[in-house]
C-alpha cells in the first residue's frame, strides 16, 4: 500500500506542482521520492513509501539495470511473482514483487503483461525507448488510480484524486478527473516535448472469467462437477488459498473482526495458516462498536474461539460525528451508505496505528457482492436477476465498498488486504449454477456457510448469524448508529435548503438532511466534482429509500 503520483508534459514548473504529490503522503508514511525523468523535463513520479516486502530496494520509481530505459511507479501487492519468476526462469535483481512487471513486459508486451498478474494494483510504466506510458489498475479495483488528462495532452495520476484537483494547466476550464477503470491497461504515446496521446484502452480481467494467471496458480485444477460437496470443497480450497498467498510481508499482520460471517471466516483462516507458515508472532484481531453493540459481542466469541489477541475499541457517538469530515475528505464521496459504514473503520484503523504494530489488514470486503449476502437478495425475482445483480454489485466495488476500505486503511498507513476479491475464487463462484448461489431457506450466503459448515473453524452461532451491515452493527439494536447520525444532522440542515436540493445539486440531489450535509462537506473540498459518484447505493427490488439493511421491511434481527 502506497501512494503514487506521476506527471507528463506538465504546463507548469515541477516544483510548483509537487506540493500536490504531498496531499497522499498519509498512503506511505516510511519514505518519499520525486524523480524527474531525465530528457523530458517536464515529467517526473512521486512516491510515498509502505515499507511491505523489500527494505532494501523497494523505494520507487523501481528501475533495474537489465532495463534502464523502463520507470515503473505501482501500488500493490503481486502475489504470483515468485511463482511466474520461477515459470519464466526470470533473474531479479531485487526481492520487489513489483520487479515481476518489468520482465513480463519487456518478454510478453503491456497485454499479456497484465493478464498475469495475480494481486491488487495500480501501476504506471513508462518505456522511454519506445515513447510509450501505460496505466492499469486490478480487476475491483482494490487499488485506486485517478487520472486528468487535458486536451492539449498533459497527464497527470495519482493514487487518490486529491493530489490533481490543484494541479495547474494551460486550459481554461477545470481538467476532468475520473478514476481508472478496474480490469484495464490504456496506452498513451509520449511525445517529445513530454505530452502524450492516448492510443489503447483495453479490459485485461474480467471478473466472470478465470484469469490467464489460473494455469499457473498453486492450486490444482478444480473438479468441475456442480455436485454440492464438490463444489463446496472448491470453495474451500480457494479461499485457503487466497488468503495463503496474502501472508506475503515482513510486516505485522492483523485482522478488522466484526463478528459478521465474512471477517470471521477470514480471521480464522489467517490464525489457522500463521501457524502452518509459523509466523513469529500472535495474529491481531480488532472490533469497533458501542459496549452493547452485537458486532462486538460475536467479534468477542469469534476471538475466542480462534486465539487471537483481540482488541476491542469503544466507539461512541460523539466521536463519529467529529470524524465525518476527516472521512469525507479521505473517501473523496459523498455516498450515503459509504460515508456510514466508514466512520467506525476510519477510527479503529486510526487505533490499530496509534496502539499496535500490526499494518497488513485483513478484512472480509467482497463476500456480499459475490455471495448474494446483502438482505435485499431475499426479494430477487429470480435466480437470473440475482446473479446479473451479483456482478453488477462487483463491478461497482471500486465505487463504494473497496473504496472505504482502501481509504479509511490508508488514512492511516495501513495495507488492506481483501482474500474474497481473490480473482480465481470470484470467478469460479460466479461460475456456479444461478440456484445454487441463491439465499437459501430464509438464508443469504448459505452455499458459503455450507460449505465451512462442521469445520469448527468459527462458532456455528456466527456461521449462521444473519446479515448485519458494518454501519448499524456497531451499535445497539435498540439505535443504529445511522439512527443517530440523522438525530444529530436534523439540525445542521433546514427545510428552505432541502425545498431548493434540485437547483443546488444538479447533480444526484441528495434525498435527505443527512446526505445534504455530506454533500456539502464533499463540495467544501472537491468543488464541481459530483460526477466522481454516478449513483447512490441503494437496495434493488423493495423500493428501498434508505441504504440501510435496518430500515427494509424484511430485516430480522438476531434473537440474540
Amino acid at each position: 500500500m502506497c501512494g503514487i503520483w506521476a506527471l507528463f508534459g506538465s504546463d507548469e514548473c515541477l516544483s510548483v506542482q509537487c506540493t500536490n504529490a504531498l496531499k497522499i503522503a498519509h498512503r506511505g508514511p516510511d519514505a518519499f521520492r520525486f524523480e524527474n525523468v531525465k530528457g523530458f523535463t517536464n515529467c517526473c513520479f512521486g512516491f510515498h513509501w509502505l515499507d511491505i516486502t523489500d527494505h532494501l530496494y523497494g523505494m520507487q520509481p523501481l528501475r533495474i539495470k537489465k532495463f534502464p530505459f523502463l520507470w515503473l511507479c505501482y501500488n500493490g501487492e503481486i502475489y504470483n511473482h515468485r511463482t511466474l519468476k520461477k515459470q519464466f526462469e526470470f533473474e531479479y535483481q531485487t526481492n520487489v514483487d513489483g520487479e515481476i512487471l518489468l520482465h513480463l513486459y519487456d518478454r510478453f508486451g503491456i497485454q499479456k503483461m497484465a493478464s498475469l498478474l495475480d494481486g491488487v494494483f495500480a501501476f504506471i510504466l513508462l518505456d522511454i525507448a519506445n515513447r510509450k506510458v501505460f496505466l492499469g489498475r486490478d480487476t475491483y479495483g482494490v487499488r485506486p488510480m485517478f487520472k486528468l488528462l487535458t486536451d492539449n495532452g498533459f497527464l497527470a495520476v495519482c493514487s487518490e484524486a486529491k493530489g490533481l484537483i490543484d494541479i495547474s494547466h494551460e486550459m481554461d476550464t477545470p481538467a476532468t478527473i475520473a478514476p481508472f477503470p478496474p480490469g484495464y491497461f490504456e496506452v498513451f504515446d509520449l511525445k517529445p516535448n513530454g505530452k502524450v496521446q492516448s492510443i489503447q484502452m483495453d479490459q485485461f480481467h474480467c471478473c466472470t472469467k478465470e484469469p490467464a494467471h489460473a494455469i499457473y496458480d498453486s492450486v490444482e485444477r478444480l473438479h468441475t462437477s456442480f455436485d454440492e460437496e464438490t463444489v463446496k470443497s472448491n470453495i474451500r480450497s480457494l479461499f485457503e488459498n487466497a488468503v495463503r498467498k496474502r501472508l506475503m510481508a515482513h510486516r505485522r499482520i492483523g485482522c478488522l473482526l466484526s463478528g459478521g460471517l465474512d471477517s470471521s471466516l477470514v480471521a480464522a483462516m489467517v490464525v489457522k495458516l500463521s501457524k502452518e507458515e509459523k509466523l513469529q508472532y500472535p495474529i491481531q484481531t480488532f472490533a469497533i462498536g458501542s459496549e452493547d453493540s452485537p458486532d462486538i459481542l460475536a467479534a468477542r466469541k469469534v476471538a475466542a474461539h480462534i486465539g487471537s489477541e483481540h482488541h476491542e475499541v469503544t466507539f461512541s457517538v460523539e466521536e463519529g460525528i467529529q470524524a465525518i469530515e476527516d472521512v469525507i475528505f479521505h473517501l473523496e464521496t459523498y455516498d450515503i451508505t459509504t460515508i456510514r459504514a466508514s466512520v467506525g473503520m476510519y477510527l479503529v484503523s486510526k487505533y490499530i496505528r496509534e496502539k499496535t504494530d500490526s499494518v497488513v489488514i485483513f478484512s472480509g470486503e467482497g463476500s456480499d457482492e459475490l455471495t448474494q449476502g446483502y438482505i435485499y437478495f431475499h426479494k430477487a425475482p429470480s435466480p437470473r436477476a440475482a446473479a446479473e445483480d451479483s456482478v453488477r454489485l462487483l463491478k461497482e466495488l471500486y465505487l463504494f465498498d473497496v473504496l472505504r476500505a482502501d481509504r479509511t486503511t490508508a488514512a492511516h498507513g495501513l495495507e488492506l488486504r481483501v482474500p474474497f476479491l481473490d480473482h480465481r475464487l470470484t470467478a469460479y463462484y460466479l461460475s456456479l449454477p444461478e440456484e445454487m448461489r441463491i439465499p437459501r431457506h430464509g438464508v443469504e450466503k448459505h452455499l458459503l456457510r455450507e460449505s465451512f459448515k462442521g469445520l469448527n473453524l468459527i462458532p456455528d452461532e456466527v456461521l449462521w448469524r444473519r446479515k448485519e451491515a458494518f454501519s448499524d452493527g456497531m451499535t445497539s439494536i435498540k439505535k443504529s448508529w445511522y439512527a443517530y447520525l440523522q438525530d444529530h444532522l436534523e439540525s445542521m440542515v433546514n427545510d428552505d435548503q432541502m425545498e431548493q436540493v434540485q437547483k443546488t445539486f444538479l447533480h444526484i440531489p441528495p434525498p435527505t438532511k443527512e446526505a445534504y450535509y455530506f454533500r456539502q462537506v464533499f463540495e467544501k473540498h472537491f468543488p464541481g466534482r459530483a460526477e466522481w459518484l454516478s449513483h447512490y447505493w441503494m437496495p434493488c427490488w423493495i423500493g428501498a429509500s434508505d441504504p440501510s439493511a435496518r430500515t427494509l421491511s424484511i430485516y430480522k434481527p438476531d434473537k440474540e
